[in-house]
């Protein structure tokens, strides 16, 4: 029995383009739904259970898949991508997948076989094929947060670049010159964007930071990398640290309350996403914010978008910008730190 995907290879469009011409054909140029048309006779092609996926007066439901709800910054993208299909009477299914890859590969097969309409992921690695192999099958897809520099389909995430950028500046500003960047740098590029931001401000005044890595994006790992340094001399710890999300700030506040470096008097601390607990950590958290339910929102829509355009959809790439929220954890300008007159960072007081 002849299956969609072989009328999609016959008539040379993607299986996506024959579940229009059969579920919304108005979506589907006169000539594109003829040619399908034509290969659905040609093969004896029985729409029998595709038209199930779409069939009249069901509602559209939506995959979303996570990396880890542990993290709350993914809590917070999901609530906006339900808030927002809700509004527009849509269904949205989450799953989590515990920055597991195999585990994240089971989880989108279950959303296939349950007939969504499309898939929102922020996948566990950015490199691995398992999301892109849902575009290769006709199945509407769009990357939240997590997405690789070429990815040609359509993605919203955040401007890491820009948001490193502005916590580099703030340091300078402050007059910190000796500085480290600490998190993961496996599995994704935002890591990458947020240290060539932070790296790049620093650049301007000649100075370059240490870069310190930890095996994950969590709280025990910050708690790690700040016994680390709190090991170190005191004349040998960095003036400031900027973290790679705020879960590896809140570690790091910890080891270092338990070590006795204070926070900011000692090192000051930066992190990125400021997530809800952030203005009420044990010393109030500078951080870099992200837009985390906008992010979701815009996915849904961008999904909807492409479900309902089919052929005529175009793929859009939407980057959001980040704010820097400024509280207790980074402190003052400090006299210790001062530096000539000359020795000034972009945006920064001196």
């Amino acid at each position: 029995m002849a299956t969609i995907k072989d009328v999609a290879r016959h008539a040379g469009v993607s299986a996506g383009t024959v579940s229009n011409v059969l579920n919304r054909p108005g979506y589907v140029a006169a000539v594109t739904r003829e040619r399908v048309l034509a290969s659905i006779a040609d093969l004896g092609f029985t729409p029998t259970q595709e038209a199930r996926k779409f069939r009249t007066g069901r509602g559209r439901t939506l995959g979303l898949a996570v990396a880890d709800l542990a993290n709350p910054f993914f809590v917070d993208v999901a609530l906006g991508a339900e808030a927002e299909a809700k509004e527009l009477g849509v269904g949205v299914v989450v799953i989590h997948n515990g920055e597991d890859a195999t585990r994240e590969q089971h989880n989108l097969d279950v959303l296939v076989q349950q007939r969504v309409h499309g898939i929102m992921i922020a996948p566990v690695h950015e490199e691995q094929a398992q999301a892109d192999r849902l575009d290769g099958r006709g199945i509407p897809l769009v990357y939240v947060d997590r997405v690789s520099d070429g990815s040609e389909g359509c993605w919203v995430r955040t401007d890491d670049l820009a948001g490193g950028g502005l916590a580099g500046r703030h340091l300078l500003g402050l007059g910190h010159r000796r500085v480290a960047f600490v998190g993961s740098f496996g599995g994704t590029t935002q890591a990458d964007h947020r240290f060539e931001g932070f790296a790049t401000a620093l650049a301007a005044v000649g100075s370059r930071p240490e870069r310190l890595a930890t095996l994950s994006w969590r709280i025990d790992d910050g708690r790690e990398a700040g016994a680390a340094l709190a090991a170190r001399p005191r004349d040998d710890l960095p003036t400031a640290v900027m973290c790679i999300n705020d879960l590896i700030a809140m570690g790091l506040l910890i080891a270092f309350a338990e070590h006795g470096i204070r926070v900011p008097d000692d090192v000051s601390v930066v992190g990125f996403d400021d997530l809800t607990w952030a203005a009420t950590a044990m010393v109030p958290l500078t951080t870099v914010r992200q837009p985390r339910a906008e992010l979701g929102r815009r996915a849904v829509r961008m999904l909807l978008d492409e479900i309902d355009r089919g052929e005529t959809h175009v793929h859009r790439h939407e980057l959001l910008e980040p704010e820097l929220v400024v509280r207790s954890s980074s402190g003052a300008p400090r006299d210790d730190l001062a530096v000539s007159a000359h020795d000034v960072a972009p945006g920064g007081s001196r």
